[in-house]
């Protein structure tokens, strides 16, 4: 058995400034709008402040709770079983802005069912996988059978519609079994099998046609299906090197869509500048590797899957968000992890790095 060692401490700290920076942009980001809309300045930033409390405490909590303990069919058949019907359940919910992503309780409490679907789904590969690791060129009982929860998850995120987020399962997903031993042939046979169902998607449903025509050509549409990418560049372009200062932004001012959410990194930008910007990428880098470092130090199968399935799912999250504000990649609604506003995307990453540090703990 691997020597307890004490949680990694370069990843806690990395975690605690990559919070610390989401409160203080996301206050940057939403006072304004929050003046406007709920007469206090702080009524986006206190909602995400009690999230981060609540994740924080988690991720402690989690932190002292064996991994191992995860690695069980009861609790795994449980988790697919509650997040498969909080999946389906959004769908009896009213919708918001033409979607169906949330569960609400009036004004109060929103809940994302998506945001539980990523850690669910890395725990389900990895118990599901650490067994089979001389298995996986069985693709009729191995790989077959591994990628139906997925499918499910997918299929239904799909279907809200978040092909953003269903993106990062799928990628999470095939970085899994590729890590388990599958061949990289059963990769490409599979990327080529999704391939006409992501084009229909992408090119058969008209907004998404028109974000991709715009992705190409930016100018061609600036007041509408361009108008996100445009704004973000404009913050990113006007920054400089060293920004126009914190709270000294003016594209969130009624400018840039989804300032404090989605499109936050432009604001870093525009106010911290390319050495503010870069700041965050650092840690993002550095939580990457502490947390790969993690996983291919660990000796278990099941804990070397759930801690690479852990970083991987952040720094994709990551990856894709900082890639649509510096229009390198089509428009997807995906949060910046531990920074962005969105209290249920907040949570479960804590949650989820809680399981990691506990993992890391144990490894040599």
């Amino acid at each position: 058995m691997a020597a307890r060692v004490g949680a990694d401490k370069w990843m806690f700290f990395t975690t605690s400034l990559l919070i610390l920076a989401g409160l203080a942009m996301v206050f940057s980001a939403s006072a304004v709008v929050a003046q406007e809309r709920y007469h206090s300045e702080f009524a986006f930033v206190g909602r995400q402040g009690g999230w981060a409390l609540a994740g924080v405490v988690a991720l402690l909590a989690l932190m002292q709770v064996d991994y191992t303990r995860y690695n069980s069919p009861r609790f795994i058949y449980a988790a697919l079983c509650v997040t498969t019907v909080l999946l389906v359940l959004v769908f009896f919910f009213p919708g918001s802005h033409n979607t169906h992503r949330w569960i609400r309780f009036g004004d109060l409490f929103t809940f994302q069912p998506s945001e539980i679907a990523k850690p669910v789904l890395v725990l389900f590969l990895a118990w599901f996988l650490h067994t089979r690791l001389d298995e996986m060129r069985d693709w009729k009982n191995t790989l077959l059978r591994a990628a139906i929860m997925p499918v499910v998850f997918i299929v239904l995120i799909v279907r809200q519609p978040d092909l953003g987020t269903a993106l990062v399962l799928l990628g999470v997903t095939a970085m899994m079994l590729v890590l388990a031993g599958m061949e990289w042939k059963y990769l490409l046979a599979g990327f080529g099998a999704t391939l006409p169902f992501l084009a229909a998607l992408l090119f058969m449903v008209a907004w998404r046609r028109q974000r991709m025509l715009v992705f190409l050509n930016p100018e061609s549409d600036p007041q509408g299906a361009g108008f996100h990418i445009n704004q973000s560049l404009i913050a990113v372009g006007t920054g400089g090197l060293t920004g126009r200062g914190y709270m000294e932004g003016m594209q969130k001012l009624f400018y840039l869509p989804e300032a404090s959410t989605d499109f936050i990194f432009a604001n870093i930008a525009e106010e911290l500048g390319f050495l503010g910007a870069m700041a965050i990428v650092i840690l993002f880098i550095v939580f990457g590797v502490r947390g790969l470092r993690t996983a291919f130090r660990s000796k278990d199968p099941f804990a070397r899957l759930v801690a690479f399935g852990i970083t991987t799912t952040i720094l994709l999250q990551a990856f894709f968000n900082i890639s649509v504000v510096l229009s390198l990649v089509p428009t997807k609604g995906i949060p910046l992890p531990l920074i962005s506003s969105g209290g249920t995307s907040l949570f479960f990453t804590l949650a989820s790095i809680g399981i990691l540090l506990n993992i890391s703990k144990k490894a040599a």
